[in-house]
């Protein structure tokens, strides 16, 4: 991936060498590889449908900002980024971590707060919190255990940067596009929660606890979904390199429920192997948000 240092903090909030404390960790939106579970369901209320009906309205504001895709991965002919600070595959290390993932994640939630203001929705940013071995967040303790999530209750990412030499050792997926996967899945879901679209799944979830599982693995996967449709506006600025396509569709195999363990299709709460690489290729091949309704068919997952 093509990218470049940006000023500032980057939205980056850094705790690394903080002591952590507290309790265990409660929940939120995660790539699957951590366990993490669902935050608490609290009493809700308003019918079964409501979900859907702000899925709906979500998805048509988005889509009037979606673009229309090509499908290819590399170089958009005729854009210029800028000087890159790194073009390497590898995955990012050190200070260079750092600074990608400042990268990253300003260019993810520029991306996102300008498909919020053309749909003349507000959008609030969400800092991104990197700590080493643990730390405190809204939704109880984190540690590097748990593997990067969204934590709905203080709306921000957590992320220890080892993450990313663990997606390439133990997780076989190589590659800083691998990384960059990661870190737009996060942010995903915190567009579904500036959506109203997380609280309305936990409330489908308490009325349908049978098949509570099958609504966080429709969650997942728009998040996924959402991640492609960044990927596509960062080769319309011609960030992309060959291959970084690939290394996302890596990386989203990788996390896949049916590859860390998940014994039956019924414990899956992030989705297959195929339904995540099938997800992130459908909202890069688009180019648009309104492509990712990923709760139509929650029954077949």
């Amino acid at each position: 991936m093509r990218w470049k240092k940006v000023d500032g903090s980057g939205g980056i909030e850094d705790r690394r060498g903080e002591s952590s404390m507290g309790g265990g960790l409660g929940g939120g939106g995660g790539m699957g590889g951590g366990g993490l579970g669902l935050p608490p369901l609290g009493k809700a209320g308003g019918g079964l449908g409501m979900v859907i009906t702000l899925i709906v309205i979500a998805l048509f504001l988005m889509n009037q900002c979606g673009g229309a895709g090509n499908g290819d991965s590399g170089l958009t002919p005729g854009l210029d980024p800028g000087p890159a600070a790194d073009s390497t595959s590898a995955p990012p290390t050190g200070d260079t971590a750092t600074e990608f993932t400042k990268f990253v994640n300003k260019d993810v939630q520029d991306y996102w707060q300008q498909v919020f203001t053309d749909s003349n929705k507000s959008y609030t940013r969400a800092p991104v919190v990197l700590f080493t071995g643990g730390t405190v967040s809204g939704c109880g303790t984190a540690s590097s255990q748990t593997g990067p999530f969204y934590c709905p209750a203080d709306n921000k990412v957590y992320l220890d940067l080892a993450f990313f030499s663990e997606l390439s050792r133990r997780y076989g997926a190589p590659g800083d596009f691998a990384a960059a996967y990661v870190i737009a899945h996060e942010l995903g879901h915190h567009v579904q929660d500036q959506l109203g679209i997380e609280a309305a799944v936990r409330e489908k979830q308490q009325a349908d606890p049978a098949n509570a599982n099958k609504w966080s693995v429709a969650l997942e996967l728009q998040a996924d979904c959402f991640a492609g449709v960044w990927a596509y506006s960062a080769g319309k600025k011609g960030y992309l390199e060959p291959g970084d396509i690939e290394e996302g569709l890596g990386a989203a195999k990788a996390v896949g429920d049916d590859r860390l363990g998940a014994r039956s299709k019924e414990q899956w709460t992030h989705g297959s192997s195929e339904l995540r690489q099938k997800w992130f290729r459908t909202g890069y091949d688009t180019g648009d948000a309104g492509s990712c309704d990923t709760f139509s068919d929650v029954s077949s997952f």
